[in-house]
C-alpha cells in the first residue's frame, strides 16, 4: 500500500507528519506495555520477525497499482494475532521504511501518509479485538467470523485512510480512483481471513511456541 507521489503535495503534506507522529506515540506506548509483559528481548525478536515479514509482503509478494495507490497482501491482522500490537506496528513502520530507503526512494516523501495508513487501522483492530474476542480466549481458537471481522476492519481502515489522503490532496476529482482502489482491495479482504486461520492452525500445533518470546502471549492464553 503506497499513496502515489503527487497525490498530496505542498503544505498539505505537513498533516502527514502530525498523524505519523501520533501513530508513533501510540506505538511507543504499546512497546512499553509489551516490554512490561514479555520483556525487551521478546519485543525485539518479534519486531524483527514482523519487519522481515512486512518487507517480504511489499517486495516479494504480488502487488499492483490500482487508482490512487497499490494493492498489497499486507496481512496486518495476521501480524497482530501472532506477534502482538507493538511488534506488528514496529514491523509495519520499519518494513515500509527499509523499502523506501533501499528500493523505492521516490516513496519516502509519502512515508508519513503511508505509515499512518498502515498503523491507524492496526490500533483500531486492537480495540475491536478487545470487544470481539472474549477474555481468556486464545487467538489460536478464533472462528472464521472473528478472523473475517478483524481482517475487514483492518483492510477497511486502510481503504478509508487512502480515500482521506486522496480527497484531502486532490479533492473530489479522485473519488472514482478511490472507488476503483477500494473495489480491488476486496480481494485482500476475502483472502486474509483464510490466511489468518491457516497460520493460527499451524501455531496451534506448534507447541514449542507456547511460552516462547517469539509470539504474543495471547496467542495461547
Amino acid at each position: 500500500m503506497h499513496i502515489e507521489p503527487g497525490i498530496v503535495s505542498g503544505a498539505k503534506i505537513f498533516l502527514s507528519y502530525a498523524t505519523a507522529a501520533g501513530a508513533g506515540l501510540v506505538t511507543l506506548k504499546a512497546a512499553v506495555e509489551a516490554v512490561r509483559v514479555q520483556g525487551l528481548g521478546s519485543l525485539v525478536a518479534r519486531s524483527a520477525i514482523a519487519t522481515a515479514a512486512v518487507f517480504s509482503f511489499f517486495e516479494l509478494m504480488p502487488h499492483y497499482p490500482v487508482g490512487v495507490s497499490e494493492v498489497h497482501l499486507i496481512l496486518g491482522s495476521t501480524l497482530f494475532l501472532i506477534l502482538g500490537l507493538a511488534p506488528a506496528a514496529i514491523g509495519l513502520a520499519m518494513g515500509l521504511l527499509i523499502q523506501g530507503l533501499f528500493f523505492a526512494p521516490f516513496d519516502l516523501p509519502q512515508y508519513g501518509m503511508n505509515v499512518t495508513t498502515l498503523l491507524m487501522p492496526l490500533f483500531g483492530l486492537r480495540l475491536l479485538a478487545g470487544r470481539l474476542i472474549a477474555p481468556g480466549t486464545a487467538y489460536v481458537d478464533l472462528k472464521y467470523r472473528q478472523a473475517l471481522a478483524l481482517s475487514t476492519a483492518y483492510q477497511g481502515g486502510i481503504v478509508a485512510w487512502v480515500a482521506f489522503w486522496a480527497i484531502y490532496g486532490q479533492g473530489l476529482a479522485e473519488v472514482t480512483q478511490v472507488m476503483t482502489f477500494g473495489a480491488a482491495y476486496m480481494t485482500v479482504i476475502l483472502l486474509e481471513p483464510l490466511v489468518d486461520l491457516a497460520v493460527l492452525a499451524v501455531a496451534k500445533r506448534a507447541h514449542a511456541l507456547k511460552g516462547s518470546g517469539l509470539v504474543t502471549r495471547r496467542l495461547y492464553v
